[in-house]
């Protein structure tokens, strides 16, 4: 008995470690997430080390591929998934590019926090242990031709607090997240875009396919 009980306490800390994982608690925060906002920041650290200004915005998901990424300091930029498109609008360029979102999405790991099932269709997950406070969940893309090298999401108890990824040119990421609101009703035109008269528009313009968001 004195062996057992040891034994048994130990086998109960390893299980909870092992529930406990970056996985099980981005697994938690998806779990009935259909919607979701954030406020985010962003900066960029060269290959040399050199890091350059920090951007700020919001962020909007919606199920199945719908997003927004809207860029407001100190800089301005809109990108918009509606779901057969992605629209990237620079105003100080007066510019829009265009392309098809089937070839982007497999680019974006934000996209699986409302579509689990994408988590090991579009990538190779793996622990990336414990930094900082949080623990990091690794994602390596399975396209042929990936625009980064890995990306690195990083929760606390409950949240997805930070993301980091490095491209290929050996550039790296990192995002810090905030004000996350669960579930809330998104007005379609959040992901809908119309080009801005004047602007150039560059890409293959056709009509959007129709997108249904996911029902409970």
């Amino acid at each position: 008995m004195r062996v057992l009980v040891p034994l048994l306490a130990l086998l109960a800390a390893t299980t909870a470690l092992a529930t406990d994982s970056a996985r099980s608690r981005m697994e938690t925060f998806s779990k009935g997430l259909h919607s979701v906002t954030a406020s985010f920041s962003q900066s960029v650290t060269d290959a040399n080390g050199h890091r350059g200004d920090e951007s700020r915005g919001t962020l909007a998901l919606e199920a199945p591929r719908q997003f927004r990424w809207e860029t407001s300091a100190p800089y301005q930029q809109t990108i918009v998934a509606d779901g057969a498109k992605v629209w990237v609008y620079e105003p100080d360029l007066q510019q829009v590019s265009v392309r098809n979102q089937s070839s982007e999405e497999a680019h974006s790991p934000l996209t699986v926090l409302t579509d689990l099932s994408q988590l090991d269709r579009q990538f190779t997950p793996g622990e990336a242990g414990e930094r900082d406070g949080l623990t990091w969940l690794r994602l390596a893309s399975k396209a042929k031709e990936p625009e980064f090298e890995y990306a690195e999401l990083g929760f606390d108890a409950g949240t997805l607090q930070r993301m980091r990824f490095k491209d290929q040119l050996g550039n790296t990421t990192e995002i810090r997240f905030g004000d996350w609101k669960r579930n809330p009703a998104l007005p379609t035109s959040t992901f809908k875009f119309v080009p801005p008269k004047g602007v150039d528009v560059v890409g293959d313009v056709k009509p959007d396919a129709e997108v249904f968001p996911v029902k409970d």
